[in-house]
């Protein structure tokens, strides 16, 4: 069986692992506040913002908009990374084509449970391997982690795929959320080690 390594290359001949980072095995529990509680018989998505009509989702209406599987790397901005990650769960692009989102809706703050939000631009989301994922490597995520439903944006600092995901926000103009307050870049591009403003 292969080893992944920090000198190992992506298919276009570029390193995989970011400038900066180090591989880890493990995942590491990091977040700011404590885990929120959340019933999954009250759990809501909801979409507002820039949209033709305001939208919410119970649970099973939100796993109801479709199911996939993608295979990614995450990288943190605390400098460690891990490779091939499985997830499963609701790609963006499928709960995209239900949203009639105004044209000049081309950002998104990403709301939590517990009042966590970060942003990115929308362009980022309709990626082909952004989901929200409910599913780590054949397990429900655990609680730590996001569980019920955390958003998964690879191509980006980790910081910007949202835990406890309850809901979007369509902006005209991109906004600072949580960490990005707090003097995190407000992109978040691991290739250019966008850490900190």
């Amino acid at each position: 069986m292969a080893t992944s390594t920090a000198t190992e290359l992506r298919p276009d001949g570029k390193l995989r692992l970011p400038p900066g980072q180090h591989l880890t095995t493990g995942w590491p529990v990091l977040h700011y506040g404590s885990v929120p509680r959340i019933d999954l018989d009250k759990w809501r998505f909801k979409v507002w913002g820039l949209v033709e009509e305001e939208l919410e989702f119970t649970w099973d209406e939100f796993n109801a908009i479709g199911q996939s599987a993608d295979v990614s790397d995450i990288h943190c901005v605390t400098t460690w990374s891990k490779y091939d990650n499985e997830w499963r769960g609701v790609p963006f692009k499928a709960l995209f084509e239900r949203l009639k989102v105004k044209p000049e809706g081309r950002f998104v703050m990403v709301h939590s449970y517990g009042g966590y939000t970060t942003n990115v631009p929308l362009v980022d989301l309709l990626r082909d391997d952004v989901l929200f994922a409910h599913t780590h490597n054949g397990e429900p995520l655990t609680k730590d982690h996001g569980w019920p439903l955390r958003l998964v944006v690879p191509h980006l600092y980790f910081w910007k795929s949202a835990k406890w995901v309850g809901g979007l926000q369509f902006l005209s103009s991109d906004r600072p959320g949580f960490w990005e307050t707090y003097g995190y870049h407000i992109y978040g591009d691991p290739w250019r080690e966008e850490r900190y403003s």
